[in-house]
């Protein structure tokens, strides 16, 4: 499977939604949301343009190509880790924020002063 149907089923499972909920988002039945990810069907812009509100990356989904993020100020290496969370579904995206923030906080409380 490659093409929309199958980044359309990519998007929706980086999202974390059923067909049900995301075929609701997108103004259509479980069933034509099922279509649309195998292919029966091409799903229409009205339907494309609902799902973007909601996160879906419709350039990649028509294209193959994400949507470039502007980022100024960062590292390529922070680049690097931003673009690959991106990627991740909604339950890795919150373990890593829940990593992350569990350390910085161990480090804001344990690490030792910095001398001036």
């Amino acid at each position: 499977m490659s093409g929309i149907n199958a980044r359309i089923r990519e998007e929706r499972e980086r999202l974390g939604l059923s067909q049900r909920a995301f075929g609701e988002i997108g103004g259509v039945e479980a069933n034509a949301q099922g279509k649309y990810e195998n292919g029966e069907r091409t799903p229409k812009a009205d339907y494309l343009a609902r799902v973007a509100q909601r996160g879906v990356d419709v350039l990649y989904v028509l294209t193959g190509s994400r949507v470039p993020v502007p980022i100024d100020g960062l590292s390529q290496s922070e680049e690097w880790i931003l673009g690959s969370y991106r990627t991740l579904v909604k339950e890795d995206q919150d373990a890593i924020y829940r990593l992350t923030t569990t350390l910085a906080e161990y480090t804001s409380t344990y690490a030792p002063e910095k001398k001036a």
